[in-house]
């Protein structure tokens, strides 16, 4: 694994948020990193390919990345916040219902933010 790919693996295990390319992109500039946007871009999806990260699709935003960890992750559709849970697996649950074994899967729950619901709740 190259240098930069490295630095972005590392950046994404060691992060609570899901960063965007462009937030990684930004933050290895400011460790004055001479790098390109569409190096991160590039390594990001090898990393995705390698199966060392995954790829969080939010409708009408940015992809973000996060760490392999299984969990899952609330979305929030007024402000696009991703917030990882912890839930039991529900792997053998699934598998039951589809008749077959469930090698993984991937669950985002959509509903409001604390944030959100505040500003809601108070308009």
């Amino acid at each position: 694994m190259g240098k930069y790919a490295t630095m972005i693996l590392e950046m994404i295990d060691s992060s609570d948020e899901h960063l965007t390319a462009e937030q990684i992109y930004l933050r290895l500039k400011e460790q004055n990193e001479k790098i390109v946007l569409a190096t991160v871009y590039n390594n990001l999806n090898n990393l995705v390919q390698q199966e060392k990260i995954r790829r969080l699709l939010v409708e009408g935003g940015p992809d973000h990345y996060d760490r392999i960890v299984r969990h899952d992750h609330l979305i929030c559709p007024q402000c696009g916040r991703i917030t990882d849970i912890h839930l039991d697996d529900f792997s053998g649950m699934l598998s039951k219902q589809v008749h077959r074994q469930v090698l993984s899967y991937e669950l985002r729950i959509s509903c409001l933010c604390e944030t959100c619901q505040k500003r809601l709740t108070n308009a």
